[in-house]
């Protein structure tokens, strides 16, 4: 059988790099800067969404306009599945796009980025169509500059950064926002004369907020003049299904400049005290933030950040320049010059779903996606461990991170709630709990142990020895946890299950929730199973298991052994690791006698005390034994030849999730026929591991150039259709980005 430490996303021979900073440090950054140089050379124009999209010069001179970010929003409260792809980064809970043609109209005179997008703790919303309007006039004849008559506008995204540029009237103004801390946006407007005379200008700010049509929603935010510009404050809401705010939620600009700002009804206006003077050839630049906080001490734990990066932005400049310049570099070094764009475009994915810690998250999250409602706010187990062992690759930290944010919510034996379910992590964990009223933080179930394999793939990729020893109880308490509350046969092939919860108050709702843990929620194999209470030596029920053992979670746990073992001998503990071995080599008798089917020659759900449940059909599951490296070769060929057949899983678009010729197969069926990337790759590392290096390229240029917009700016999908390629459910989707990163490695 092939070694496992070719298992996983570690196919390639990666050399572990060095654990790069999670952000920069409080970015000290200069309110305004003049000074007489020579004037840029116009940026190229031609881009057909309103805008030039410069390919050239900088860092990241072929890394514009990664995604379509262009557009602005309809109403405060986006679709389930939002249409517009936002921007953010450094884990900040607010996001912004770029301006389309279509949507000049909410500009006026002036320049804008849309948004911001921010998260009302667990719902994204939006605050305006673009609350921070900058506009010119022009002091000398008292008219404004309108920087619509700019007839080649240029509006881009780059790597860490958004940027407008204008020429209109012999000024160039060039808008440039970016992070300088995980609450506060950099804002600058640089303007230069590039005409034979002087020119004196006053700037201004302007913004217009957009309501929801409902309440409490619609009167909850109220705009404040300051001292500095303009605050918005949110009115305590606690609406657990769609929106939520403390009281002292906030949303504030501050300028560089002084400033006298005016508000009506929902309408402000900001105006700079002091215009400014420009010889021809000089440039100023005009300075502020945009700052989101959830509550008073992170205002003023954030207050350094803004003060810096009023001070000095080029030195924000410099650093997100630096931080995103060392994500490249360690994310694209082992992927072909030619697909450079869509690896970074799935690094921006991630970042973009970053979130800092906020009320229960107390570490640094990756999310599913900012622009799927129901995504946003929170973060997911299996979801986590597989986001992090590509985040390893460019930000080490983050990654680590992300995997300890679940392991704070660990259930302990002194849990109120649940001491029978010591060991377990949550499926789902958000800023609030179940307990103070959300909806979305889910302890019904957990899901798939994959976080030992995560855990060693961060430390490989970047991490350090105090991270495993961090660790290690936490994963041997979890393992334990598997057999003790899933095993109702007690024979050591584990089942899918749910834990006791009020809302498990019935077969059905338990079965729902075992298949949850799954993480296939509605695939075929979990149709109609029944679903048994597992009970303590004293009659206790302490949970409930699906009335079949799973191939994919017992080979996962087969993996898992072997990764603990590794991490055992590494810090020292021999006999555990000989232990944890001995049961693998048990485990992987038991899973190639009693989940593979000689006469179909696949691997599937063994049914209780029988065989392979080979009346579900074959789904993408009966891959991950070659992944785990639990297959004889055999096996291994049996299932190549179902994953290589037109068929079966070789659809226009390969990998799908359930056999094409399964009765139950629906391509728009979630797990019931869409191509999920992450089991894809799964399948795919198998196949490379048993020495189908040739499938697996071929498999994998495939699901690259077929899945819609994959390659291009579109937004990586959740999954996508089978037989069209077409990209399905939530957008610019973590987990599919980290597999991508993966994909486009190898490929």
């Amino acid at each position: 059988m092939p070694d496992i430490s070719r298992r996983g996303f570690t196919a390639l021979s990666l050399v572990p790099v060095g654990a790069s900073a999670l952000s920069a440090a409080p970015a000290h950054a200069a309110s305004h800067a003049t000074g007489t140089d020579t004037p840029k050379p116009r940026e190229a124009a031609g881009n057909p969404h309103g805008g030039g999209n410069p390919h050239g010069g900088g860092p990241h001179g072929d890394l514009t306009d990664l995604l379509d970010l262009r557009g602005f929003p309809a109403a405060a409260k986006p679709p389930e599945n939002n249409p517009l792809n936002a921007f953010a980064d450094l884990g900040a809970w607010h996001a912004y796009g770029l301006p389309d043609t279509g949507g000049r109209r909410h500009l006026g005179t002036g320049l804008a980025f849309s948004g911001p997008l921010y998260l009302a703790e667990e719902y994204p919303w939006y605050l305006s169509r673009a609350f921070t309007r900058f506009g010119l006039t022009d002091e000398r004849t008292g008219k404004r500059v309108d920087l619509r008559d700019d007839p080649t506008p240029s509006a881009y995204s780059a790597p860490g950064r958004l940027t407008q540029q204008r020429t209109v009237s012999e000024l160039e103004i060039t808008l440039t926002l970016r992070y300088a801390s995980d609450r506060t946006a950099s804002v600058t407007a640089e303007v230069r004369n590039h005409g034979t005379g002087p020119r004196t200008v006053r700037a201004d700010w302007s913004g217009t907020l957009l309501r929801h049509t409902e309440e409490p929603v619609r009167s909850a935010p109220r705009l404040t003049a300051t001292g500095t510009g303009v605050a918005v404050r949110f009115a305590r809401v606690r609406d657990y299904d769609q929106y939520l705010t403390t009281g002292q939620t906030r949303f504030e600009v501050r300028h560089a400049d002084a400033v006298d700002t005016t508000v009506h009804a929902d309408r402000y206006r900001t105006t700079a005290r002091r215009p400014r003077r420009l010889a021809p050839g000089e440039r100023t630049v005009f300075t502020w933030t945009e700052s989101y906080t959830f509550t008073e001490a992170e205002r003023l734990a954030d207050a350094e950040a803004v003060r810096s990066a009023l001070d000095r932005p080029e030195r924000v400049a410099a650093r997100a320049e630096d931080r995103w310049a060392d994500y490249l570099k360690r994310a694209l070094a082992h992927v072909p010059p030619a697909r450079r764009r869509p690896a970074a475009k799935a690094v921006q994915t991630l970042l973009t779903n970053w979130r800092s810690p906020a009320g229960l998250l107390r570490k640094d999250v990756l999310t599913p996606s900012l622009t799927y409602t129901g995504f946003a706010g929170g973060a997911w187990a299996w979801d986590s461990w597989k986001e992090a062992v590509s985040t390893a690759l460019f930000a080490p930290r983050l990654a680590a991170q992300a995997i300890e944010a679940m392991f704070d919510h660990q259930i302990t034996e002194d849990s109120a709630q649940r001491p029978q379910d010591a060991g377990m992590i949550p499926d789902a964990v958000f800023y609030n709990n179940t307990r103070q009223g959300s909806i979305n933080w889910n302890e019904r179930n957990s899901k798939p142990p994959l976080a030992t394999w995560a855990v060693w793939e961060v430390y490989r990729r970047g991490g350090d020895a105090a991270f495993l020893r961090r660790m290690y109880p936490k994963l041997t308490a979890y393992h334990a946890w598997w057999y003790r509350n899933r095993d109702h046969d007690g024979n050591a092939l584990i089942e899918y299950g749910a834990t006791v919860d009020a809302a498990n108050d019935s077969a059905q709702a338990r079965r729902a929730a075992a298949a949850w843990e799954s993480g296939m929620d509605n695939a075929p194999r979990f149709d109609d199973v029944a679903v048994a209470a597992n009970k303590d030596a004293d009659g206790t029920t302490v949970g409930y298991s699906l009335r079949q053992e799973s191939v994919d979670l017992n080979c996962y746990l087969y993996a898992e052994k072997q990764y603990l073992a590794r991490i055992a001998r590494l810090l020292g503990r021999p006999a555990e690791a000989d232990r944890l071995m001995r049961e693998r080599r048990q485990l992987g008798k038991d899973i190639r006698t009693h989940m593979y089917d000689r006469r179909t020659r696949f691997f599937y759900d063994r049914a209780p005390g029988g065989g392979p449940r080979t009346d579900a059909g074959k789904g993408i599951e009966g891959a991950v034994p070659l992944w785990a490296g639990a297959a004889t070769t055999r096996q291994a060929a049996g299932v190549r030849s179902a994953l290589t057949d037109d068929a079966q899983f070789a659809t226009p678009l390969p990998l799908p999730t359930v056999s094409r010729d399964n009765p139950a197969f629906d391509p728009h069926g979630y797990w019931r026929g869409l191509v999920w990337l992450d089991q894809a790759y799964f399948a795919l590392v198998g196949l490379r591991a048993y020495g189908y290096h040739r499938d697996a390229h071929r498999i994998t240029e495939r699901l690259l150039t077929h899945a819609r917009g994959l390659l291009g700016e579109g937004p990586i999908h959740e999954n996508y259709d089978p037989l069209t390629g077409e990209g399905r459910n939530a957008s610019n989707f973590s987990w599919s980005a980290a597999a991508l990163l993966e994909l486009l490695r190898m490929s």
